[in-house]
Order: structure tokens, then C-alpha cells, then sequence
């Protein structure tokens, strides 16, 4: 009788200790759920004028560009005031200044089509553009258009131009950089990537394969009339001779050497005259921006930069004081660096694609090489201020650790899925949550497995018990 008086209480004891873990959990489930919710409250947007954050003020113009869920263009005023917003096409690319005209600028955008019709049998589809717009006046005209067949990985993400007639462009949906007429409408030179490099490597053809996201028509040095291109796919950086072809001798990185770069966006040319020959370029997946030098035959990489924040940058540009322009996608931010690697000037973007700083000249068209103006790299990490009394801020340390585990192409893709305002500490909070209530949900099938007597041993009562 004792014994089973025992066994009573020991099950009244097991049902308070249920119990107690289930409001734990529900605590647990809360708060994860808390903190996620008060970070979508802070969330960044630039989805209409109204909501871009002001700049600091700089004494140039300079332009922004997104291409992510919601495309836009802005351009600041010196002030730090928005002069001018746009989000009438789907995404919007590489922004250029048109020389002569201080407030103008040309660029490349995408729209995506819904609806089928002549130029698109299976939607969605692609209108890609080549745009200028008077930021003065908000006067937009279509250079040169395009429909393609599909959206994904259809875009034009650059274009550069060669003369008041002509401009190179970055065909990422058939794998080419061409050259056209935009008066006449004419492609008057072109070249294949398929001519050049094994469809076996890349992002897998036919599909998403070579993923030309980048030119710039070099017009001063040693490679002048070249074409610079940017194979994001392959990890490399080709130059073409519009007689010649490819200058294999010049190629900048191979496929899958991930130390040299991985699936970079935006290089810039800096030619002799400025200490180049050398190449300024955002590795992207590497999570940095980086320098190469021309020397001996050879590149040799002069310089890098990265931070704790930084994510996934895509545009590069050194400036003619010395300092760089840095757009980071995935940061959502874009930033101007100084010659000691200090963050001097920063905005914050919902998805930028890529910055501009006008009176500039175009790019990197007015900069330096990093080994001519002794640039100091930067590639440490730096701790964070602290969140609690204790000077450690539990989420953010947990969100730091999962950054480190998952591959950065992995945390990329969250990123690139999940809502902007998404971080480190977020996904930490959502991993909390979902890992309570997957361990909650063990134990209620542990428990009503017990109760149920299956796969527990019950004990055996004798006689006199």
C-alpha cells in the first residue's frame, strides 16, 4: 500500500513538473517571439520618398540604387536631403553620371512583365532598359529597351557607354556582352561567353550560367578600347579586345578559387595614370572589397576591407580623395571609407545595388590605385557595445555564432528570402523559438507515451505490498 501511495505522489509530482516546463516554454516561445516582432517594428524602408532616410551631407550628389523586392533610385542633395525618387520599374541597377550634365544620370532597369503577350509566352518576363533621368527636372527617357523570355536572371545589371551613340552591355540572360547603336537600335559587336569558357562550370547551363553582371569600357592606358567584363559565375574578371576577343593573359581570378574572389560584382579599372594598372572590385561572397594590382604579368591583390557588418556588398568605387564608396546589400547600408579604413559617411538602403558619388566622374574614373595612396587594409571583426547589464547581449552572440556556422553564401540566401529586418539576433530568436517548440513537443509525446504505460517498465506488485 506505501508503494503505491509512493508512485501516486510521484505521478502528482510529474504532472507539477509538466507543467512548470510548459509555462517555461511558453515564456521562452514569447519572448522569442517578442524580440522578433519589436525588430519588424524598427524595419528599414524605402518603399516611397517619404521613408528614405536623410544623409549626411557630403558637398557632392550622390545616387543609390536598389534591386531588391521594391526598386528604386535616389539622389541626394550635398545636404543630405532626397533631390529626387523613383520606383516606377521593378529593380534598378548600375547608375552612371552622363558627362557634361551634372544632374543627369543613365542606368540600366528591369521590369517584370505578369501578362503574356508577343514577347512573353510564359511569364514572368523581363523589359530591360537602358535609362536616362534628368534629376533636376525628373525627366526620364528610354535609351534602349529589350522584352526577354523569362525574369530570373533576365536583367541587364549594367551598361556603359562608349560614345553619344553606343553603349556595352551586360547580357546576363543570353551570356553575352554586345555592343549597340541605341540610335539605330543595331548590335554592332559582340561576344559570347560560351566562346570562351566550358558550359560544365558556371551556375549550370542553360540556365543561370555565366550571370554577366558587369562592363566598363576602359578609355585611357594601356587598355584603352578594351572591355572589362564580369563573370560572376566563373569568379572571374575578363578583359576583350573587340578585335581580338578575350586577353586571356589578363584574367582576374579563376572559377571556384574562392581566396581570390567568389561571384563578385561591380570591378572598377584604375589605369597606369593613377597608379594601376589595377582593379577595385566587391567580393561579393566573400563579404569584402578588395584591390588588385597589375604587376610582373600578374595580379596581386593590394588591399581589402570588410567589417563586423558586412554582408554582401556589390558596387566599389575609389573617389578622387582617396576614399572609397562601398555599397552593401545585405548590410543595407552604403558607406565611404577612408585611406585608414574608417567609416566617414553612411546611409542606410533597404537592398542597395549600387552607389554613385557625381562631380566625381564615373566610378572609379577619378581615383587612385590603393598601392599609390598607401590604403591600409581592414579585415579585423569588431565586438559589439553590449545589451544588458552584464555587457553581453545573449541573442546577439548567439546570432553572431550562427552567422559563423552557416556557410556565407547559406546566410546570404536567408537574407536575400526573409524579411529586411532580419539580422543575426533575429534568426537567433526565431532558432530559440522553433527549438523550444520542437523540444516541448518531444516531451508531450515522451509524457503521453509513459502515461500510457508504452515503453515504460511498470513495477510489480507483490502480495503484503
Amino acid at each position: 500500500m506505501f508503494a503505491r501511495s509512493h508512485a501516486a505522489l510521484a505521478r502528482a509530482g510529474s504532472h507539477l513538473s509538466r507543467n512548470r516546463l510548459r509555462v517555461a516554454f511558453v515564456v521562452v516561445i514569447l519572448l522569442s517571439a517578442a524580440a522578433v516582432a519589436v525588430a519588424s517594428t524598427n524595419s528599414l524602408s524605402t518603399a516611397s520618398a517619404e521613408d528614405v532616410p536623410d544623409a549626411p551631407p557630403t558637398g557632392n550628389h550622390t545616387v543609390v540604387t536598389e534591386s531588391g523586392r521594391a526598386g528604386t533610385i535616389t539622389a541626394y542633395a550635398p545636404d543630405g536631403e532626397v533631390r529626387y525618387y523613383n520606383n516606377t520599374r521593378t529593380k534598378y541597377f548600375d547608375v552612371d553620371p552622363v558627362e557634361g550634365e551634372p544632374l543627369t544620370v543613365e542606368y540600366t532597369a528591369t521590369d517584370t512583365i505578369h501578362t503574356a503577350g508577343p514577347t512573353c509566352s510564359d511569364p514572368p518576363c523581363a523589359l530591360n532598359v537602358i535609362e536616362r533621368a534628368n534629376l533636376s527636372t525628373g525627366e526620364v527617357d528610354v535609351l534602349y529597351e529589350r522584352y526577354d523570355h523569362k525574369e530570373t536572371a533576365g536583367e541587364w545589371h549594367d551598361a556603359d557607354r562608349i560614345n553619344e551613340t553606343h553603349v556595352v552591355v551586360a547580357d546576363i540572360v543570353a551570356d553575352q556582352v554586345f555592343v549597340v547603336n541605341t540610335e539605330t537600335e543595331i548590335v554592332e559587336w559582340l561576344w559570347d561567353a560560351q566562346s570562351d569558357f566550358p558550359v560544365e562550370g558556371g551556375g549550370g547551363y542553360p540556365g543561370d550560367w555565366a550571370h554577366i553582371n558587369d562592363v566598363e569600357y576602359i578609355e585611357r592606358g594601356e587598355m584603352a578600347g578594351r572591355i572589362m567584363a564580369s563573370l560572376r559565375n566563373q569568379d572571374q574578371v575578363v578583359f576583350l579586345d573587340r578585335e581580338a576577343g578575350l586577353l586571356e593573359d589578363w584574367t582576374l581570378g579563376a572559377e571556384d578559387e574562392y581566396d581570390i574572389q567568389y561571384e563578385q560584382h561591380n570591378p572598377d579599372y584604375i589605369p597606369e595614370s593613377r597608379g594601376g594598372p589595377a582593379v577595385v572590385v566587391a567580393d561579393s561572397e566573400n563579404g569584402r572589397v578588395q584591390e588588385f594590382q597589375r604587376e610582373d604579368g600578374a595580379w596581386t591583390r593590394t588591399w581589402e576591407w570588410a567589417d563586423d557588418r558586412m554582408q554582401w556588398p556589390r558596387d566599389a568605387d575609389r573617389l578622387p580623395n582617396g576614399n572609397t564608396l562601398v555599397t552593401d546589400t545585405h548590410g543595407n547600408r552604403v558607406m565611404e571609407i577612408d585611406d585608414a579604413g574608417e567609416i566617414v559617411w553612411q546611409v542606410e538602403s533597404t537592398l542597395p545595388y549600387d552607389a554613385e558619388r557625381l562631380e566625381t566622374g564615373a566610378e572609379s574614373a577619378g581615383g587612385h590605385s590603393a598601392r599609390e595612396l598607401g590604403l591600409e587594409s581592414r579585415t579585423e571583426t569588431e565586438g559589439g557595445d553590449g545589451g544588458d547589464v552584464l555587457g553581453i547581449d545573449p541573442l546577439g552572440v548567439l546570432g553572431e555564432l550562427i552567422r559563423s556556422i552557416l556557410p556565407h553564401r547559406i546566410y546570404n540566401a536567408l537574407l536575400f528570402a526573409t524579411p529586411v529586418w532580419m539580422g543575426p539576433s533575429e534568426f537567433a530568436a526565431v532558432a530559440i523559438g522553433l527549438l523550444t517548440g520542437l523540444l516541448w513537443a518531444g516531451l508531450e509525446v515522451r509524457w503521453q507515451l509513459r502515461d500510457a504505460g508504452i515503453g515504460v517498465r511498470r513495477p510489480i506488485y507483490r502480495k503484503g505490498d
